[in-house]
């Protein structure tokens, strides 16, 4: 076995995490999922993701962590390829985010908002799986108004809420600068 190979396997036994498939992404952009032992598609990653299973892609030269990028080619082929979740403007004032003052504060405030949209998912799931799935598809055919009602609010409430994130870091700068002009 030739060194490259022995430190190949040396890399994937240290980063395997016991729990967490582990995906090599290699140069020529293709996927080995080490637990199948197969090479797989980018549909196939989505797939894990679609089931909730945890897994990391690793560069299978370096080893590093190559999880987001291969996330984001998801993303975008989902954005390209049918009816997408974000529009121009939401993408554009997403990308003015980075590097600008707020930015520390934006992840953590999108992830809250994913998390809720994700309960309130799960939350529909569970209430349809209970009820007569013909009758639930028609309830919610009629009820276009009552659901952009409802995430109207949650929209509001979340504008709300970052609102009042921005006043209190406003206020914590405010008290900051103005304890170091006492100082000085």
């Amino acid at each position: 076995m030739s060194e490259r190979a022995k430190a190949s396997r040396t890399a994937q036994r240290k980063s395997a995490t016991p729990g967490v498939r582990v995906i090599r992404k290699y140069r020529n952009r293709r996927l080995y999922d080490s637990e199948t032992s197969s090479y797989v598609t980018l549909a196939a990653v989505r797939a894990l993701v679609m089931g909730g299973e945890p897994f990391v892609v690793r560069d299978a030269v370096s080893d590093e962590d190559v999880t987001r990028s291969v996330l984001l080619q998801i993303l975008l082929e989902e954005e390209t390829g049918g009816v997408p979740l974000f529009s121009d403007r939401a993408l554009a004032e997403l990308i003015r985010f980075y590097g600008h003052a707020s930015q520390w504060f934006v992840r953590p405030y999108f992830e809250k908002n994913i998390q809720a949209l994700v309960e309130i998912q799960a939350m529909l799931t569970e209430r349809s799986s209970r009820s007569n799935p013909d009758l639930w598809r028609q309830f919610m055919q009629l009820q276009p108004p009552v659901i952009q009602t409802m995430v109207n609010s949650y929209i509001e409430q979340s504008q709300a809420t970052l609102l009042d994130l921005q006043e209190q870091v406003n206020e914590g700068a405010r008290q900051m600068w103005d304890a170091l002009r006492a100082r000085g």
